[in-house]
């Protein structure tokens, strides 16, 4: 054999290609991919398991917990199922108070969100280049590369007595002592707007991009001036991405503990905080955290789907 006739590295069949002449391993996959239908189930079953396993599985178990008399088991209490814990709920006031508060506080900061990401994400979809919109974004995202409790941290700096907001009412003599910032509604609500502000603006930005911007071309030829092509165009065809970013937002503030923690006083206590408590006290209180996180999470569903339809019943006549 000649040195150009010995068989070259490139011409080695690679790790797939020695794997796939293989026979236990060509048969398995003659076997998973013989027809379509096997080829979708296969490729179905991994996400449901991750689903079944990360999301389904953790709920099922705080359901379970929560109608259990007593969590975690002890060798001298045998658990029984019970719905008093859900019942605690409706028969304590006080249980009551942070649970609306929870709900109006989670909608009215959504619906601010709403209201501060919508221009934001429209001069980036409308007026912004093309091929500059990917940058805009990944400035945008910068703040979202830390973790959750490093953003909460910075706005306490910002918020604080000698933090930058403070020192620049000073200068600019609005204030002669610092303003108490912290602690506060106010406080709370500039961190969760601060922390869910990406999940208004993504969708929003999505919806907007894929308007036709002859669609406003051509209603300002009719005569319509730029109020009445927002509100007959632009708004309306943007509704889905508004339900997308309100359910994420509304979702994600109803839930939120480290932010009303770290951020909050004890006249913005959220449920959250109320639920946290039971899990850290000692005894039997485990079976009553789950029951009021079953009710918590019950109630935001219910509030996000019944919010979805009547979006979705408005997007679709829009369509029409």
């Amino acid at each position: 054999m000649t040195l150009s006739n010995a068989p070259g590295k490139a011409d080695r069949p690679g790790f797939w290609g020695r794997l796939s002449g293989f026979g236990p391993y060509a048969a398995l996959t003659e076997v998973l991919f013989a027809s379509p239908r096997r080829q979708f189930l296969v490729l179905l079953t991994i996400p449901v398991i991750w689903v079944f396993v990360t999301h389904l599985g953790p709920i099922l178990q705080m359901l379970n917990v929560s109608l259990l008399t007593n969590y975690p088991p002890s060798p001298n209490k045998v658990p029984s199922y019970t719905l008093e814990h859900y019942g605690k709920f409706f028969t304590e006031g006080i249980f009551i108070t942070p649970f609306i508060r929870t709900m109006v506080f989670s909608t009215v900061l959504t619906l601010t969100t709403l209201i501060i990401m919508y221009p934001v994400a429209y001069f980036l979809a409308r007026h912004v280049p093309r091929n500059r919109q990917m940058l805009f974004l990944m400035l945008l995202l910068i703040p979202f590369w830390v973790g959750e409790v490093v953003r909460i941290f910075a706005m306490m700096i910002l918020l604080g007595n000698n933090g930058a907001l403070n020192l620049v009412l000073q200068f600019l003599g609005l204030t002669e002592r610092p303003i108490p910032f912290m602690y506060t509604g106010f406080s709370l609500s500039a961190g969760i707007i601060y922390l869910t502000a990406l999940y208004m603006l993504m969708p929003l930005y999505s919806a907007l991009e894929k308007i036709p911007a002859n669609y406003s071309e051509a209603a300002a030829d009719l005569g319509a001036g730029p109020w009445t092509r927002f509100r007959r165009i632009t708004l309306p065809l943007s509704l889905e991405g508004i339900a997308s970013g309100c359910t994420l937002v509304f979702l994600i503030s109803t839930g939120m503990y480290a932010t009303p923690v770290l951020l909050g006083g004890p006249s913005t206590t959220l449920f959250s905080e109320v639920i946290a408590g039971f899990f850290h006290v000692a005894g039997d209180q485990w079976p009553v955290g789950a029951a009021f996180s079953c009710i918590m999470l019950l109630t935001a569903l219910a509030v996000s789907g019944g919010f979805n339809k009547i979006m979705g019943h408005l997007a679709g006549r829009v369509k029409k």
